[in-house]
């Protein structure tokens, strides 16, 4: 099982994560690739994200994204192609500009962190001595 970190009501919780909302372009993508994050609060329990990597005009990969408070605790959903259902990892802290969510039976990741300081957003996705880092800049618009 894994531990809840955070003693706040989740609703006190979720309403941390409203730095998310927008549209965040990455900034440490392979020459030629690009890549988005977008995340809109569509409810008091429920953000909706959407990831795509591009390579020139070409789609690489998306992933539908969500973040939902539920059953008392917070998840961030994953639903990439390549799994067959969408993965929940529940959150185990949260402050005003970050949170980490795992969720330790997944195969890759087991942990993900976001973390912002002022327009920029770092996300990291790690598990099995493996760690992968997405630099994000918030877009204008």
């Amino acid at each position: 099982m894994i531990p809840c970190l955070y003693s706040q009501p989740v609703a006190d919780n979720f309403s941390k994560l409203n730095w998310l909302e927008g549209k965040w372009t990455r900034t440490n993508a392979k020459a030629g690739q690009s890549g988005t994050e977008s995340w809109s609060k569509v409810s008091g329990n429920e953000w909706q994200g959407f990831g795509v990597n591009m390579k020139g005009e070409d789609t690489l990969n998306m992933e539908k994204i969500k973040i939902r408070a539920e059953n008392n605790s917070i998840y961030y959903i994953a639903d990439v192609p390549g799994n067959k259902k969408p993965v929940l990892f529940r959150f185990t802290s949260i402050t005003d500009n970050s949170f980490v969510c795992e969720n330790p039976q997944h195969d890759f990741p087991k942990k993900i962190v976001y973390e912002k300081s002022a327009n920029k957003l770092k996300a990291v996705i790690s598990g099995n001595g493996k760690s992968i880092e997405y630099l994000f800049e918030k877009s204008a618009n």
